[in-house]
């Protein structure tokens, strides 16, 4: 998984603005909504030693080991316009999702052969 700087400064934003001593974010995915799935991103105040961390743009992201498959490729990026704000994912692991654009329909990721 990789970070775009506009997510990395959002990360930044929560981090520095938080009353706790967090140390980064962890992703992960859900079963939710008509679609089947949909991402998670809790704050992190110690690291979990099953976690992946993903270190770009000097921010930290943990990724929940359950969700590793369904995120390997994508990249995380914040997205502010008029009418919401938010982290949005470019997965190629997703296949579809819903209408309403709070879930995602996704795919583990096929294991690399050699």
């Amino acid at each position: 998984m990789n970070l775009t700087e506009r997510a990395a400064g959002r990360i930044r934003e929560l981090i520095e603005g938080n009353d706790k001593n967090l140390i980064g974010v962890r992703v992960g995915v859900k079963n939710a909504g008509c679609a089947g799935m949909a991402y998670t991103l809790d704050p992190v105040e110690a690291p979990n030693k099953a976690d992946d961390k993903v270190s770009e743009h000097g921010v930290d992201v943990y990724v929940d080991p359950k969700a590793v498959l369904f995120l390997l490729g994508s990249t995380m990026d914040y997205e502010q316009s008029k009418l919401r704000s938010g982290f949005i994912f470019n997965n190629p692991n997703e296949v579809s999702s819903c209408g309403c654009g709070e879930s995602v329909l996704l795919k583990p990721a096929e294991a690399a052969t050699t």
